[in-house]
């Protein structure tokens, strides 16, 4: 994430849904900056941020512990809604305007989309996080 604003909202409902950390890479997102801190309203203190250098390597790495790889894709077939999400879970989102990479998406376990309807194509990537997030805590607390 390079806006500092989006890397703070992120972080403010990561914390609220009690995410357990968050990745971004080192050379393309933006660090924990007194606007991110601002932002994120404490969040930036509370949920472990790991800022990484080779983002391919750390989902092989995610994968090798059991986790599985949700991408964020706008072309992904299955919406949020209809996947299964009780399971160990990282979230993949692409950066602001591109998406995800063509390496990244490949990498990915499976690819998820958020229902459009309206004439918009996408969503600001905070509000696409937080709609998944929450998404995936609602399904989890649905036992």
């Amino acid at each position: 994430m390079q806006d500092p604003q989006n890397l703070g909202a992120c972080l403010r409902t990561a914390d609220a849904a009690g995410v357990q950390g968050v990745i971004v890479t080192k050379d393309q997102a933006v660090g924990i900056t007194p606007t991110v801190c601002k932002v994120a309203s404490g969040a930036a203190e509370t949920v472990p941020v790991y800022q990484v250098t080779n983002l391919s390597r750390t989902i092989n790495w995610l994968k090798d512990q059991g986790i599985w790889i949700a991408g964020a894709a706008g072309e992904a077939e299955q919406t949020i809604y209809e996947m299964d999400v009780n399971m160990p879970l990282a979230l993949v989102m692409g950066a602001e305007e591109k998406g995800l990479r063509r390496l990244t998406r490949e990498q990915c376990d499976f690819l998820v989309k958020i229902p459009m309807q309206g004439s918009v194509e996408s969503l600001n990537v905070s509000v696409a996080a937080g709609v998944l997030i929450y998404e995936i805590l609602r399904q989890r607390l649905k036992v």
